[in-house]
């Protein structure tokens, strides 16, 4: 008779599964809580002891390690020398193991949980005994996960060679996903010796970044409560690429701020910010802050949608509408448009660690902690003979906020907390000076606004366009050797300057 292991965590069409096998002339054989399971549902099953000769050990930790159990999984069927020690020695070949491993990962997420118990939730047994049948998988069937059930058994039938292979490969990558999992636990400094990163494909896309470029979007089981790994998507169709990329951006932005906030993106910069005392100001300052740009853009608001807010935006053509939550009818009126995606992502919490960042290269990757900087009045150093006022001093906090999510080089041109100019990824800062500015200019609250860069005037060019064109604050880094020229130059045109130390480049 064919011999069957079973030993599951997740007991999921466990008994279904166990009844096929039978029914296909295998023996089962179980530990603990699945033996109970099974024999529960009037299945015939042996206790893994039963074959072993050995009781379950230690609280459960040593229950399949043994040889009349592993032989049996590892010896190779078309070797008569193996075969012959099979005989032997008594033991009898198992043909299907079918392990989940311990809950590690879902452990270690619980508030509270102590360092004892997640270490109580390492599988040994089971990836051994998986990765024994992932070996020998021209003979075995390893099955570890519950959704492939139905198509083992119709494998079974049909003696499916390329199916075991497949479930071979999907072992190994389960398993070292789970101890790349437990690696990042014991050891949680963010730039370890080495590191294995662990994803799980969640959507095939249509395409890449382009037509002709494939792509798929993989979540991290550690992904923050306020990223796309976790948000719910209520409406509309599938995210792209593209959507993906810049809806991050969107969602990076928008938990910036605390206030009632409404980030406008168009291809991972932001068009437009607006922030107020309630969520529908605060849509009507990102939309008058470039109503052009807007169209076709991805937005994200920090605040619950009401119906007067959704009324605004579902005049426009929008891609993407982001929120912490909608009213019902706001929500009824935004689904009106059947391809509006609309998602529901949870705020990020203040408890939330901050992230590390990566970026692929050819045959590497780049790895940091997040810009998670956010400079206060405390921070600021007036350099100027003026100083500024303190209706400037939280514009230039609100622009200084903002800079730093846009590409460098960066200028952003702000007051009373609305986006009014910027100014992104040129290749040097007066360009960037001169498209914030002249997008800030047609802006009927220009008048009195404040300038931010997110690095240091490399000289006084910018400072002196900035003076002549309506600037009468500035808030900069600093640190550049000319430093005394940009300040001399904003002393002749009598407008403050502060600095702040930190350079927030975002390349």
């Amino acid at each position: 008779m064919k011999r069957a292991l079973l030993s599951v965590s997740d007991k999921s069409g466990l008994v279904e599964f166990a009844q096929g096998l039978v029914d296909r002339g295998f023996e089962l054989v179980s530990t603990g809580g699945t033996h109970k399971v099974l024999e529960a549902a009037g299945l015939a099953v042996t206790p893994v002891d039963a074959v072993t000769g050995f009781p379950e050990m230690l609280d459960g930790r040593v229950k399949t390690l043994h040889p009349k159990i592993h032989a049996g999984i590892l010896a190779r069927r078309d070797l008569p020398a193996h075969m012959d020690a099979l005989k032997e020695h008594d033991i009898t070949p198992v043909d299907v193991v079918c392990v989940n491993l311990y809950p590690f990962a879902e452990t270690i997420k619980k508030s509270g949980v102590t360092r004892a118990e997640a270490i109580e939730q390492i599988d040994i047994g089971g990836p051994s005994a998986l990765r024994a049948a992932a070996k020998n998988s021209d003979s075995v069937w390893a099955v570890v996960d519950p959704a492939d059930y139905d198509a083992v058994l119709a494998g079974i039938d049909a003696d499916d060679a390329d199916l075991r292979q497949q479930l071979a490969a999907k072992i190994f990558a389960t398993t070292a996903a789970y101890d790349a999992q437990i690696a990042a636990y014991l050891n949680p400094e963010p730039f370890p010796e080495s590191f294995t990163p662990t994803y799980t494909k969640r959507q095939a896309l249509r395409y890449g970044e382009n037509s002709h470029q494939q792509a798929a979007f993989y979540a991290a089981p550690d992904a923050p409560a306020s990223s796309l790994a976790n948000a719910k998507q209520l409406h509309g169709k599938e995210l792209s690429y593209n959507n993906f990329k810049d809806a991050d951006a969107a969602l990076t932005m928008v938990n910036e701020f605390k206030k009632p906030t409404v980030v406008a993106v168009k291809h991972m910069n932001p068009c437009g910010i607006g922030q107020a005392d309630t969520i529908e100001g605060a849509w009507d300052k990102a939309y008058a802050a470039d109503s052009m740009s807007i169209f076709g853009g991805i937005i994200a608001l920090n605040r619950n949608v009401d119906l007067a807010t959704a009324e605004k935006m579902h005049a426009l053509f929008l891609e993407i509408i982001m929120a912490p939550s909608y009213d019902d009818d706001a929500y009824e009126v935004l689904a009106k448009k059947k391809n509006l995606r609309i998602l529901i992502v949870p705020l990020a919490e203040a408890t939330e660690v901050p992230h590390i960042e990566s970026v692929s290269l050819v045959g590497g990757l780049l790895r940091q902690t997040s810009d998670d900087a956010v400079e206060t009045a405390d921070d600021l150093t007036v350099v100027t003979d003026v100083k500024p006022t303190e209706a400037q001093i939280e514009s230039l906090l609100f622009a200084q906020q903002v800079v730093k999510h846009v590409k460098s080089n960066a200028i952003v041109i702000a007051k009373d907390g609305q986006t009014l100019g910027i100014g992104a990824g040129q290749m040097n800062r007066i360009g960037s000076v001169e498209i914030a500015l002249k997008q800030a200019q047609e802006n009927p609250e220009f008048a009195g606004a404040v300038m931010a860069s997110d690095a240091f005037f490399p000289m006084d060019d910018c400072v002196d366009y900035a003076a002549k064109h309506g600037i009468h604050a500035i808030i900069q880094p600093g640190g550049s050797i000319k430093d005394k020229d940009s300040i001399a130059m904003a002393n002749k045109y009598g407008i403050a300057m502060v600095t702040t130390g930190v350079r927030h480049f975002r390349h």
